[in-house]
């Protein structure tokens, strides 16, 4: 039997981290301003949205439209009252202007949240070069985590579609990807987390490839971004996913 499948779900509100739950998502990431494709949430907002839900959490590190970085010092002082406030799992993920990863961005982030959980984001889909992204990531040096235990200072998930245009065109890559973290190639050891253009009729395809994780916003919310997310369609989304 295949391994049960991750659910993400995108979430902007205490409403809709609840209805997220209902409907059978295993972890949200939390997010403001869809507008600018998400932005870091207030830290208010962080702390409602975990006193309403008790799935894990991932909060976004960005702020601004795009993938270049802008104010680190900014990133990295969100990013410590987000921790101060009980988060312990993020999203980020900067490019430079010749499509290489921002790693100066990357580790100033990565000792700010101390050994945490972290997904590198769509970045990698306008990146100059996949491979070499992952790898630059990968050779990150280890870094202290909660109590002193180590912990990975490179990502642990890579959101992407596989593709800049979506999954459509992305699915060969994602298959191809998920082959190369299934060998246990260097660089491929992060799980591969599917969204961006993501359908339901991709998922056959998508688990018979290996992959196990997915992650899904406007999917969900049959009034677009302007209303919240539906439970029901979320409900949809987990059962195709147990039955692929």
């Amino acid at each position: 039997m295949s391994k049960r499948a991750l659910l993400e779900v995108i979430a902007l509100d205490p409403q809709d981290a609840v209805a997220a739950q209902a409907g059978g998502a295993d972890r949200l990431e939390l997010v403001t301003d869809m507008a600018a494709d998400g932005l870091t949430p207030p830290r208010a907002v962080f702390a409602a949205i975990r006193a309403a839900v008790d799935i894990p959490l991932r909060v976004m590190l960005r702020s601004a439209d795009g993938f270049a970085s802008g104010d680190v010092d900014a990133l990295c002082a969100n990013a410590a009252a987000l921790r101060a406030e009980g988060a312990d799992a993020f999203i980020l993920g900067f490019l430079a202007p010749d499509g290489s990863p921002d790693l100066h961005a990357v580790r100033a982030l990565a000792e700010v949240i101390d050994g945490c959980r972290w997904t590198f984001h769509r970045a990698i889909d306008r990146a100059a070069d996949r491979d070499a992204l992952r790898k630059e990531l990968a050779a990150l040096p280890e870094a202290p985590g909660p109590g002193g235990s180590p912990g990975p200072a490179g990502p642990d998930t890579f959101l992407t579609a596989g593709s800049a245009s979506g999954v459509d065109d992305g699915l060969p890559t994602l298959l191809a990807e998920q082959s190369r973290t299934a060998a246990g190639e260097p660089g491929y050891a992060p799980q591969i987390l599917v969204g961006g253009g993501l359908a339901l009729a991709h998922l056959p395809a998508l688990r018979a490839g290996g992959l196990d994780a997915f992650h899904i916003g406007g999917a969900v919310r049959p009034s677009g971004w302007s209303g919240p997310v539906d439970a029901a369609a979320v409900r949809e989304w987990r059962e195709a996913l147990d039955e692929a």
